[in-house]
């Protein structure tokens, strides 16, 4: 092992996260690795990797997190135990297709075709996500609330980047989703996933501009977030719901469309 190497795992991390805040505590190399490995976790979730697409080999994947190759390995590795991943001897490591992909593209839903759609897909949102953060509060785990953390770590630094991130976006609900662990729940976010990229992009315009809202969208997912970490239920509940409400306002400017028409 390197000289770098041995340092970064022996060396006491500065926790400032809300994913290593999540994480302190369980184990000399864990906030390191657990950096890596929710974060590569977060993109494959997101679907920004594919089914058997080339994950960044080691080198770049050190750089990026600024961690040691055996860091990065052993996170790899956890992906591969957990059947996330697999690898080709001398080829690197690859997407590993999963069952919950193949239940997306079981369960379709009418295409976005119309910025009314757009609406219908907040209204249905509106009808599951708060209860996603209620359930989510009630029974977390650990790695649950790490992954929603990590998401949310993301967002923040794409946030002082002065930048959206509707995959770190679109992970954190997604995560809110597994944390209250029920599948029905994950099969129809993951299953909405191309149609609530669409809203998320005309949202992510609307928060760009001389009076930027990033930051203030930022807060709401940390309220969610807050809620959840504290198992006060009814308060996620509620902070889901005034976030997509916020954001489907944004983006109508608060002039939602007559469906009835």
């Amino acid at each position: 092992m390197s000289e770098q190497g041995a340092l970064e795992e022996n060396t006491p991390v500065a926790l400032g996260s809300e994913a290593d805040a999540v994480m302190t505590g369980r184990g000399r190399q864990t906030p390191l690795v657990q950096k890596v490995y929710q974060h590569l976790l977060t993109q494959i979730g997101a679907g920004q990797f594919q089914p058997d697409q080339k994950l960044p080999g080691e080198h770049e994947l050190a750089a990026q997190f600024q961690v040691s190759r055996p860091i990065v390995r052993e996170a790899l590795g956890r992906l591969r135990e957990e059947g996330l991943i697999y690898s080709r001897r001398g080829a690197g490591s690859f997407v590993k297709p999963q069952a919950a992909q193949a239940e997306r593209l079981a369960l379709g839903y009418s295409p976005v075709e119309t910025i009314a759609d757009i609406q219908r897909c907040y209204e249905f949102r509106l009808t599951i996500e708060p209860d996603h953060a209620y359930y989510a509060a009630l029974r977390w785990n650990e790695p649950a609330l790490a992954a929603i953390a990590a998401a949310l770590d993301l967002m923040r630094d794409a946030t002082r980047a002065h930048r959206h991130r509707e995959d770190a976006d679109f992970a954190f609900h997604l995560a809110v989703a597994k944390a209250a662990n029920n599948h029905y729940y994950v099969s129809s976010l993951q299953a909405l996933r191309e149609h609530i990229a669409v809203g998320m992009k005309f949202h992510g315009v609307s928060l760009m501009g001389p009076r930027s809202g990033l930051a203030g969208v930022l807060d709401e997912h940390r309220a969610i977030f807050d809620a959840i970490r504290s198992r006060e239920a009814e308060r996620a509940r509620t902070a889901m719901r005034r976030h997509l409400e916020g954001s489907r306002d944004r983006i109508f400017e608060g002039r939602v469309l007559d469906l009835a028409l």
